[in-house]
């Protein structure tokens, strides 16, 4: 990949563009946290060749989810699922949406 081909990603959500120590400064938060929430199998970073951690803006979202949540005095294994749970939930919706006609009728 050439420096061109990396600079073209960085629009992409899912590239991991972000150092750990750049990821816990733009979150404001410690490396200890994201390392806290990868255990706790929230995200999971890619590595570098040198095995560095590297975050997308994605995860970047995630991981400051779960920040509010700790801040506001959430266990981080409560504050992970809660996280995952919302998401799959959105998920869910965004599926949902593009088949309006097989949600159930609840009017009934």
């Amino acid at each position: 990949m050439t420096a061109d081909d990396s600079f073209g990603r960085l629009d992409d959500d899912d590239y991991p563009a972000y150092t750990m120590g750049r990821a816990a400064e733009m979150l404001n938060t410690t490396q200890g946290f994201l390392r806290a929430i990868g255990e706790a199998r929230l995200i999971t970073p890619l590595r570098s060749a040198g095995g560095h951690r590297r975050y997308s803006r994605y995860q970047l979202r995630i991981a400051a989810r779960a920040r509010e949540l700790v801040d506001q005095g959430t266990p981080i294994e409560a504050a992970c699922r809660i996280v995952i749970l919302e998401d799959q939930l959105k998920e869910a919706q965004r599926i949902n949406a593009q088949y309006p006609g097989l949600a159930p009728d609840h009017s009934r």
